[in-house]
């Protein structure tokens, strides 16, 4: 039987169904929850969070200078406006008008029903939770390149790091796509994006297909993200980690470089588009405003289990350089649950100032000894079919026990949306893990 290491191994951003079978464990598909009604956030006062200072204006100061590293910015330009449907401007030459004219008009059809459906009845609930002087820092492990309930969690933040094991992909596939192919891309992209907004949460299976497409899926995913919310990328660029966890750009050189080596080593081309264009980061700015204040999205191609965390430290060390950071994580696989991944579970405690989740966030214990209480939010009476009943760590169902409790403890405060995983049956849940 899979082990649950192997399972948030393999199930890159620890974010989908898994079914196995044998005598040791049985899951049954769960149905997909009805829409729930509207209702207004409930009468919270937020727990004082310690206020963390803006940065100084920087009037004055010169402007920075450019940073290194090739920037795709033409490239992402293109995919945003193909692909993303983000913006008005001209569809390139190059491409079928039609393709994209079809295209975009379904995918924005999708844009309005999720805006209509989650984001217009998620974001006010959430505000109503969240106490001011949060970092601008956000940090989302097991999320895929999820920006966009990123955006929605914490639409103040100027930073957003997301980890999972998808490669961000090759934004050049863009520049030699095929009409043909285009076509095909797009339609895909469009079901899988539907699928996304229908459950609220990306299940590897979508992500995997997406990062090994002809187009790349977790740019394309974030891309999304920027045209659902108001946004237009500023840079696009690679990067990998020195020791010490700062980013070292990717030149041009740098990556002609590695794929004559990869080559050379005689290396599968998928492995090597996975070694070269793991990690990425998009900047991005209110579209128009030319002036405006820019955010940064990095996704981190990297398993955060211990064994990977401890052999390459780069990823820990820039995480803790961040300071005291928001976090945020859902629909995870429950890998934080399990002893494969204290590393990245201890982290969240010492550096995370408040953290939401569904029930694969922080286990009850662990947040409890580090002096955190947890609110909770609809109904959770056991974990759905994303959790396996794994004998080899029988921690993993006293965590349940204790998520399941600590639901029946609190007082019950309705949710009128999901935001990861629904429950065994089907019921809508979120967490918040906040200091005592």
């Amino acid at each position: 039987m899979t082990t649950f290491l192997g399972r948030c191994a393999l199930l890159a951003a620890c974010a989908a169904p898994f079914a196995c079978s044998g005598p040791q464990a049985t899951v049954k598909a769960v149905p997909d929850a009805p829409p729930a009604a509207s209702v207004a956030p409930p009468d919270v006062q937020p727990a004082p969070v310690a206020k963390v200072d803006a940065a100084p204006a920087d009037a004055g100061k010169p402007p920075p200078a450019p940073l290194a590293g090739q920037d795709f910015i033409e490239e992402a330009r293109v995919l945003f406006r193909v692909a993303a449907c983000g913006g008005d401007s001209p569809i390139p030459a190059r491409f079928d008008a039609k393709i994209i004219d079809t295209h975009c008009k379904g995918l924005t059809a999708k844009y309005a029903d999720y805006k209509t459906g989650w984001v217009n009845v998620a974001m006010p609930y959430i505000a109503a939770l969240e106490p001011k002087g949060l970092p601008t820092e956000v940090v989302y492990p097991f999320g895929g390149g999820d920006l966009m309930t990123a955006l929605a969690t914490f639409p103040d933040g100027v930073t957003y790091t997301t980890i999972s094991l998808e490669t961000a992909a090759d934004v050049r596939r863009i520049d030699t796509i095929t009409p043909k192919k285009l076509d095909a891309e797009l339609s895909l992209n469009r079901l899988h994006l539907g699928k996304l907004f229908e459950k609220v949460h990306s299940r590897t299976v979508n992500l995997d297909l997406e990062s090994k497409s002809d187009l790349p899926g977790e740019i394309v995913f974030s891309l999304v993200a920027l045209a659902i919310y108001g946004y237009e990328p500023v840079s696009l660029r690679y990067f990998k980690l020195n020791p010490d966890g700062t980013p070292r750009y990717l030149e041009a050189a740098d990556i002609t470089s590695m794929e004559e080596a990869g080559a050379a080593k005689k290396k599968s081309p998928a492995d090597i588009q996975a070694e070269i264009f793991g990690n990425v980061e998009l900047q991005f700015r209110k579209a128009g405003d030319a002036g405006g204040a820019v955010k940064t999205l990095r996704h981190f191609a990297w398993n955060l289990d211990d064994k990977h965390l401890r052999a390459d430290p780069s990823l820990l060390k820039h995480l803790e350089a961040k300071g005291k950071v928001s976090a945020m994580t859902k629909a995870a696989s429950h890998c934080l649950w399990s002893e494969d991944f204290t590393v990245i579970r201890q982290y969240l405690l010492d550096h995370m100032v408040w953290m939401i989740s569904d029930s694969t966030g922080i286990p009850v214990k662990y947040a409890t000894k580090a002096g955190f209480v947890q609110d909770t939010y609809g109904v959770f009476e056991w974990p759905a079919a994303f959790f396996v009943d794994n004998r080899n760590q029988p921690e993993i169902n006293k965590n349940a026990e204790d998520m399941k409790k600590l639901w029946k403890t609190n007082p019950q405060k309705d949710l009128p949306f999901r935001y990861g995983y629904p429950d065994q049956k089907s019921h809508a849940h979120m967490m918040v893990t906040r200091p005592g």
